[in-house]
């Protein structure tokens, strides 16, 4: 069943990418707006989006959508789809080719299936609950760093929480040796961890559209990712915390000593 998913996802996920390059090679005529701080939204990504969402309505017309532009639709099946039509909207509208399509499908409180495409690259970052993860077809696997010192560590930063968590975050991983990597793509530097390019990534607020596929791919390349309650993160978002075995505990330390508390839900 995972699988017929993933397949499903994977195709859409190349198709929603396509279009989102045709309003990438034409972005003089697009039009954007600003959702809040540097939060900024296009018709690229409401019409990618409604091209994701119409294409899961005729495959699985009972499952549950939740989108980042257009929110959730509720449905009978136990399965969610979760999807941003375009990860790295920011870049994307300055002609920056660091964005990806996400699509990850939930099932009873686990994330099942997972695809980050980035199609100026065309690579695609998959994985299905079990089934191990891949890159365009071959098996990825995480990093296998033991060191703070050896590699680099993805850093999220976002308007929701403390700005202070970013830069919390950039102190103590430099001062324990450590280099940040940054392409304000949360999607695609989740996917760059899974595939042991960086050593880890940290973020203290994602929504579940951003990291619920990056998690799991992770996950299935043998890297660790904290612990979620995934039901939660639909509505709520995550505390997003990924890393190579051999970083992950430090990883976690420097998440728990940089972020500000959690507020009860």
């Amino acid at each position: 069943m995972s699988q017929e998913r993933l397949d499903f996802a994977e195709t859409l996920a190349r198709k929603a990418g396509e279009l989102g390059v045709e309003y990438f090679r034409k972005l003089d005529t697009l039009t954007v707006t600003q959702k809040g701080h540097q939060d900024l939204v296009s018709e690229a990504d409401r019409n990618v989006e409604t091209l994701i969402r119409g294409e899961i309505a005729k495959a699985y017309p009972q499952d549950a959508i939740l989108g980042e532009e257009h929110g959730m639709e509720e449905g009978t099946s136990g399965f969610t789809w979760v999807t941003d039509p375009i990860d790295g909207t920011a870049n994307f509208v300055a002609g920056i080719p660091q964005w990806c399509v996400i699509i990850a499908c939930v099932h009873q409180g686990q994330v099942i299936v997972g695809v980050i495409h980035d199609p100026v690259s065309n690579e695609t970052f998959k994985a299905a609950a079990g089934h191990g993860a891949f890159l365009n077809g071959k098996p990825i696997k995480a990093s296998d760093s033991k060191s703070l010192s050896h590699g680099s560590v993805g850093v999220g930063f976002n308007g929701r929480t403390a700005v202070t968590d970013a830069v919390n975050v950039v102190g103590a991983l430099v001062s324990k040796g450590g280099v940040f990597f940054r392409n304000a793509s949360g999607g695609l530097m989740l996917a760059y961890a899974a595939s042991g390019r960086l050593i880890g990534y940290v973020e203290s607020h994602m929504n579940a559209w951003d990291c619920l596929a990056g998690m799991l791919i992770t996950r299935e390349a043998g890297g660790e990712v904290m612990e979620q309650d995934i039901n939660h993160s639909l509505t709520h978002g995550a505390r997003v915390v990924v890393g190579a075995p051999g970083v992950f505990s430090d990883l976690k330390e420097i998440a728990e000593s940089s972020f500000s508390p959690l507020e009860a839900a």
